[in-house]
C-alpha cells in the first residue's frame, strides 16, 4: 500500500449524476427516503447532515454553478476525445471540442445560460450583473464576454491535461462508467467512474478527473475517499482490487496516486456502512443537524438553515414507511451483486 503526490514537473465538481440521483435528468422529484449511497452524497452527509437532507430528501432547488458546469464540460471533452484515432488526440483537437460540447450541455440544461446573463455565478466572469432585458445590447455583450472567458478557462484546463497524461498512448477500457452494487448488508452503492484503464496483464487503474486544485497533503485522505469508494464497488463487482487509483487535478497540474489493498477497501466499507447507519437513523427520526463550516458561504440552503436563522421546511417523511436496509457489519458475508453500464 502506497500513496504519492506528483507535482514536480507539471505546469500550473461530477459528470452529471445518473438518472435517479439528486440533480439528475429526472429531477426534481417528490420527496423520498434515500435508497442508495454515492460518493458525492456520502461527502454531503459528512460535510453537513442537513445539507444531505435538503438535497436527497427534500430535493430543494439549487442555483447552477459555473465551476460545476465547467467540470461537466471538461469531463465531456476528455471523454469525447478518445473517440478520435490516437494520432489525432492533440491539444488543438481537444480545444476544438469545447464549444460544441458546451452547445450540447446547454441544450440539455438551458438554465446554465443564466450563469452569464446574470453574472452572479461562482466563476462566470466579472461582469456588472446586468441581465439581458428588452434588447439591452450592453448586457448581451457582457454576457457574451463572460461566456468567452469561461470557455477559455475550460480550454486551458483541457490543454493542461496533456502535460499530465498522453491520450495518444491510452486506450481506456471504459469511460463514464456507471457502476452499482448491492453489498451483502443490503446497502446499494453507485457512482460514475471517469475512466477505467486495463493493462495487458489485467491490472486495473481507476482515473478521476478534477478541475480544481490538488489539496494539501494533510487533506489527501479526504480527497481519496471518492475514488476509494469506486474501488470498493469494483472490488465487490469483479472480485479483484484495482491496482491503482489516480486523481488528475487539472486546476493545479498535479496527479495523486494511491495503490489500495483489501484491508484498505474493507476499511472504506466499514466507513460507508457507518455513514449509512447514521443516515438511516436521521431519516427515521427526522433529526438532521446543520454543521456550519467554511463551505456555508456557497450553500443555497442558508434561508432554510437554523444555523443562519432559517427554518427548514416540514419534514416530508413523517409517517412514511421508509423500508431502509439495516446494514450488517462489514465482513458479515462478502457477497455482492451489481451492474456496470457505460453512460
Amino acid at each position: 500500500m502506497s500513496t504519492r503526490t506528483d507535482t514536480g514537473n507539471h505546469p500550473a465538481d461530477p459528470a452529471p449524476p445518473p438518472s435517479g440521483e439528486p440533480g439528475g435528468p429526472d429531477a426534481p422529484r417528490a420527496p423520498a427516503p434515500p435508497r442508495a449511497l454515492s460518493p458525492s452524497r456520502a461527502a454531503d452527509f459528512m460535510t453537513c447532515p442537513l445539507m444531505y437532507r435538503f438535497r436527497v430528501i427534500d430535493r430543494l432547488p439549487e442555483k447552477p454553478r459555473a465551476s460545476a458546469a465547467r467540470g461537466t464540460l471538461v469531463h465531456a471533452v476528455l471523454e469525447r476525445l478518445f473517440d478520435d484515432p490516437a494520432a489525432e488526440r492533440t491539444p488543438p483537437r481537444a480545444r476544438a471540442l469545447v464549444a460544441p460540447a458546451w452547445e450540447r450541455l446547454l441544450a440539455d440544461r438551458p438554465e446554465l445560460a443564466e450563469l452569464f446573463t446574470d453574472g452572479d455565478g461562482d466563476g462566470g466572469g466579472d461582469g456588472d450583473g446586468g441581465s439581458v432585458d428588452g434588447g439591452d445590447a450592453a448586457a448581451a455583450a457582457g454576457a457574451a464576454e463572460r461566456l468567452a472567458e469561461w470557455l477559455a478557462g475550460a480550454e486551458q484546463l483541457v490543454e493542461r491535461w496533456f502535460t499530465l497524461e498522453d491520450p495518444a498512448r491510452l486506450e481506456p477500457a471504459e469511460r463514464e462508467l456507471f457502476v452499482e452494487t448491492v453489498l451483502a448488508s443490503g446497502l446499494k452503492l453507485r457512482g460514475v467512474i471517469d475512466r477505467l484503464d486495463v493493462a495487458p496483464t489485467g491490472e486495473v487503474r481507476v482515473v478521476d478527473y478534477k478541475t480544481g486544485k490538488a489539496p494539501p497533503p494533510e487533506y489527501a485522505a479526504d480527497a481519496l475517499f471518492q475514488i476509494k469508494f469506486y474501488a470498493l464497488v469494483l472490488w465487490r463487482l469483479r472480485g479483484s482490487v484495482p491496482r491503482r487509483l489516480q486523481l488528475v487535478y487539472l486546476g493545479s497540474g498535479d496527479v495523486l496516486t494511491y495503490d489500495p489493498d483489501e484491508a484498505d477497501l474493507r476499511g472504506v466499507e466499514r466507513k460507508v456502512l457507518a455513514l449509512w447507519e447514521a443516515i438511516r437513523r436521521a431519516t427515521e427520526s427526522g433529526d438532521w443537524r446543520p454543521r456550519p463550516g467554511r463551505l456555508c458561504g456557497w450553500c443555497d440552503f442558508k434561508d432554510s438553515c437554523p444555523a443562519f436563522g432559517g427554518t427548514p421546511p416540514p419534514y416530508p417523511l413523517t409517517g412514511v414507511d421508509l423500508g431502509l436496509p439495516q446494514p450488517r457489519p462489514a465482513g458479515a458475508g462478502d457477497g455482492a451483486q451489481g451492474r456496470m453500464d457505460t453512460a
